[in-house]
């Protein structure tokens, strides 16, 4: 019997690469806080992740068949900027040092439940195999 490991470790694979992603994106923002007119960027978890399970691809051009098709969960127009929750300080930057640094810790902590679940996913899958 074939393992399917789609369905041995259902979203969890797709997650881990999605808030991995998202964690870049915000210590991004975190680096450029004191850019002028640099906006802050995230993405909508969801629509992400949504795209990831359905295998969405960059749509680079395949000129041989046995090329293999580029894929990220961050496809064409899922980066979006986050609305400001401060008035503009007068340099175009809409980066909230302090929202970043709960999101990112916020997405750090989720990002470690997934690799928690997909940890022990690896572990049960183990354990059929060896017959315990």
């Amino acid at each position: 019997m074939a393992i399917s490991f789609d369905k041995a470790l259902g979203v969890h694979q797709y997650t881990v690469g999605v808030r991995s992603e998202r964690a870049e994106l915000l210590a991004n923002n975190l680096a450029n806080a004191n850019t002028p007119g640099y906006k802050a960027q995230d993405i909508n978890f969801g629509r992400v992740l949504e795209a990831a399970t359905s295998g969405a691809s960059f749509g680079l051009a395949k000129t041989d068949g046995r090329h293999i098709t580029a894929s990220s969960p961050l496809v064409n127009g899922q980066i979006m900027y986050r609305n400001p929750e401060q008035p503009d300080t007068g340099d175009g930057n809409t980066v909230d040092s302090q929202v970043e640094r709960n999101l990112f810790m916020q997405n750090a902590l989720e990002y470690q439940a997934s690799l928690d679940f997909l940890g022990s996913k690896f572990k049960n899958m183990t354990k059929a195999l060896k017959g315990e």
